[in-house]
């Protein structure tokens, strides 16, 4: 089956079941100001999952183009995608859990459909809390369609359970999951026992209840159901590829850059991992400038997102040995791939091509002009002994002439250099303090922010960490990390996933350290010396002589000690409570926690 057939039957499915299609929703939202993509199906509908009567009925569906920025520097693995398809159907106080969850399973298992093997199919249910009871209703139902009850697992909220905001609508969820392992999944084998070969592919949402405050959830009078499966993850299982970019969705992008490049896909994995990267943001800068309301790359908001993903194509366009201008190229192939489905692409195609184009002689000319300063600096800089290019050179490089910082460390590396990574890190930090002029919807897209929000999940990550470091040890070290407005991202070194007492435990920790209120200093001094007092590090980044060192804690009893660039709180009572949504894996041998923070004090300015 291909994504084509798959998009279509699904529509027709739900149509027989009296909904009507109301695919052809923009990328660009209309209802909601705080993100700059349509994320998900559901976002074009929030009036209407609030309360608004639809002109078209209760009963919809829809396919809906999305794009997810928060991961961009992730894209390039064989899974993560930024623009990305999903299918949805919804119930406006029309039918509830039965009715839903008797389409879902019929649309995946039925041979009529989808006939995908239901001993491959296992589901979560919300597993209840203080505020609202466990979803036995949800469970029933899936067992009156024939889902053995080894097959369903018991999740908690931050598994199965969906909320608009702090308050409003919310409510249980319940996931459908696909087996992805050897064979038939063994006895007892469901997400909540083996979350590493079980694939999520459909996400049910029953909004039930209205949250008037933390503790306090009201029945709504009017129930809605809003329905989510992701087109290229199961168009990816009906074929039985490892990966989205194996499937024809990517297939034809990816001939044209083996054309362009001479390069042949899977033959060498840093160059397939820059194939991914022009392929997933390629397609994404084709339906951006292809929308409805399509943007153009600019600097700020939704155009800041497109010029990044642009210049990061062209960067790995680069290195694969492409020279010339090539997006427009690809663009045809995407157009072509997609234009029966998004018409719009087709109609809009020469605006595309355009702004493609000027956008890439734009940044190959930032480019050049960016080398041509740096072989300016050259000299000076040979007669460092370090062989170091400060942070603030770096940064003015990429400050002033738009040269990306990979691209100075190449130049360095070149000529012998290395880069003050941590140095550059700080002098965007004093940039952006200095400016403030930073759009509120980077950090959306995943870019560079600095919010009283974002200080304190910064602060969260250090004691995150120590706890993590209590609990399982010190095998323990941390890969990576993404902060936004919204949430943390923390990765970092074992071998298996935790457990549910272990997950708890680390959360307990955390907030144990923020309810202390511990305090937050500052010194600076040499790295040796930072290193002998214990205080841990990303030792694969570059630091000068001397570092920051935060320590939470008193002096001679702190709880957590790093060398860090900042910013961080005064006191750990600012954080506020501290809540892990999900831990899963991130890559071989490493591992991903989710949280958030909510509530704490307000910093001191």
């Amino acid at each position: 089956m291909t994504a084509n057939e798959l998009r279509s039957k699904y529509i027709e499915f739900f149509k027989s079941k009296n909904h009507v299609e109301i695919s052809g929703q923009s990328l660009i939202p209309e209802n909601d100001p705080s993100v700059l993509f349509t994320t998900a199906g559901m976002h074009p509908l929030v009036p209407y999952l609030l309360g608004e009567k639809h002109p078209a009925g209760t009963r919809l569906t829809d396919y809906q183009k999305c794009i997810r920025t928060g991961d961009i520097d992730e894209v390039g693995d064989p899974s993560h995608l930024t623009c990305f398809e999903m299918l949805g159907n919804w119930s406006l106080g029309d039918y509830f859990k039965k009715e839903s969850i008797g389409f879902s399973y019929e649309f995946l298992t039925s041979p009529e459909w989808l006939g995908l093997d239901p001993r491959k199919i296992s589901v979560t249910v919300f597993a209840g809390d203080e505020n609202a009871p466990r979803d036995e209703e949800a469970a029933t139902y899936w067992k009156e369609n024939g889902m053995p009850q080894d097959k369903i697992a018991y999740l908690p909220a931050s598994d199965n359970w969906w909320a608009a905001g702090p308050t409003g609508p919310c409510g249980p969820d319940t996931e459908i999951f696909y087996w992805v392992g050897e064979g038939l999944p063994p006895a007892g084998s469901n997400k909540g026992t083996d979350s590493e070969n079980w694939m999520e592919i459909w996400n049910n949402v029953f909004m039930q209840y209205n949250r008037i405050d933390e503790k306090t959830l009201v029945p709504l009078p009017k129930k809605n159901v809003d329905t989510g499966m992701g087109l290229e993850r199961t168009n990816c299982i009906l074929q039985g590829k490892t990966s989205v970019y194996l499937t024809e969705v990517f297939q034809p992008i990816i001939a044209k850059i083996e054309e362009l490049s001479s390069y042949k896909y899977g033959t060498d994995e840093e160059k397939d991992r820059s194939v991914r990267i022009i392929a997933d943001h390629s397609r994404s800068a084709v339906f951006i400038l292809g929308d409805q309301k399509g943007v153009s790359p600019s600097n700020v908001g939704a155009g800041y997102v497109l010029r990044r993903l642009i210049r990061r194509a062209v960067r790995h366009g680069m290195k694969l040995g492409i020279e010339k201008n090539f997006l427009a190229e690809i663009a045809q192939a995407v157009i072509e791939n997609f234009k029966c489905a998004y018409p719009e692409l087709e109609q809009n195609k020469e605006k595309i091509f355009t702004e493609l184009s000027a956008e890439e002689n734009k940044f190959r000319d930032t480019l050049r002009k960016g080398e041509a300063e740096f072989q300016k600096l050259l000299p000076n800089l040979m007669k460092n002994p370090k062989k170091e290019i400060s942070g603030k050179i770096a940064f003015r490089l990429y400050d002033t002439f738009g040269f990306p910082l990979e691209l100075t460390q190449e130049l360095g590396a070149e000529n012998g250099f290395t880069v003050d990574v941590e140095g550059f890190k700080e002098a965007e930090r004093k940039h952006q303090e200095a400016s403030k002029t930073q759009d509120a919807g980077a950090a959306k897209g995943g870019l560079a922010e600095q919010s009283d929000t974002t200080t304190k999940y910064h602060t969260a990550t250090h004691l995150l960490q120590q706890a993590l470091v209590n609990v399982l040890g010190d095998k323990v070290a941390q890969k990576g990390s993404n902060i936004t407005n919204e949430r943390m991202r923390f990765d970092f070194t074992f071998d298996r996933p935790m457990t549910k007492e272990e997950i708890q435990k680390v959360e307990d920790i955390v907030n144990e350290q923020i309810k202390k209120d511990l305090p937050v200093t500052m010194e600076v001094m040499p790295l040796e010396k930072a290193k002998a007092e214990g205080a841990r590090a990303l030792f694969t980044n570059k630091y000068g002589e001397d570092v920051k060192v935060y320590t939470i804690g008193e002096k001679n009893n702190w709880f957590s000690k790093e060398v860090c660039g900042g910013p961080h709180v005064q006191h750990t009572a600012q954080i506020g409570e501290f809540k892990i949504q999900k831990e899963q894996s991130s890559s071989a041998g490493v591992r991903r926690i989710r949280a958030v923070i909510s509530g704490g004090l307000p910093l001191e300015k």
